[in-house]
């Protein structure tokens, strides 16, 4: 089965872009004062946001048919663009996840977040390295 995902790019002044999801979705991209006016992210920073999203929304999805109970759950991430190559060359994920299920399950679970998150298998196959740090708790 395959799935088409649709976008699109409309300028709207300077370098504010208007971008879509052909539907009811939409973000304005923007560079940074020096060069645009900062009112929004530029498409690189969404670019990492979305890495982030994805990797929360999977390890969930993924929590959820291991029949696990996340009660909370952090993902911050940190990326590192290199002059050498004009983008991210890495990023540094701090997970927080909030359980009571016992450790072995949630390792499982975050491995096969790693191994099936559509986003970061777009960046690992860029060449992106990634280093995750997890931090579990009960409380």
């Amino acid at each position: 089965m395959t799935t088409k995902i649709y976008a699109n790019a409309k300028l709207i002044e300077g370098f504010q872009i208007l971008l879509d999801d052909n539907e009811s979705h939409g973000y304005l991209v923007d560079l940074a004062p020096d060069l645009g006016t900062g009112l929004g992210a530029s498409a690189l920073e969404i670019c990492v946001m979305s890495h982030a999203g994805c990797y929360a929304t999977i390890f969930l999805l993924t929590a959820k048919k291991m029949r696990l109970s996340i009660k909370d759950l952090k993902v911050k991430l940190e990326a590192i663009k290199s002059d050498e190559t004009g983008t991210i060359s890495e990023e540094t994920f701090d997970i927080t996840v909030k359980t009571d299920a016992p450790q072995d399950r949630v390792d499982r679970a975050l491995k096969l977040t790693v191994e099936t998150c559509p986003v970061g298998i777009l960046f690992e196959k860029a060449g992106v390295k990634a280093t995750y740090k997890v931090t579990t708790s009960k409380e």
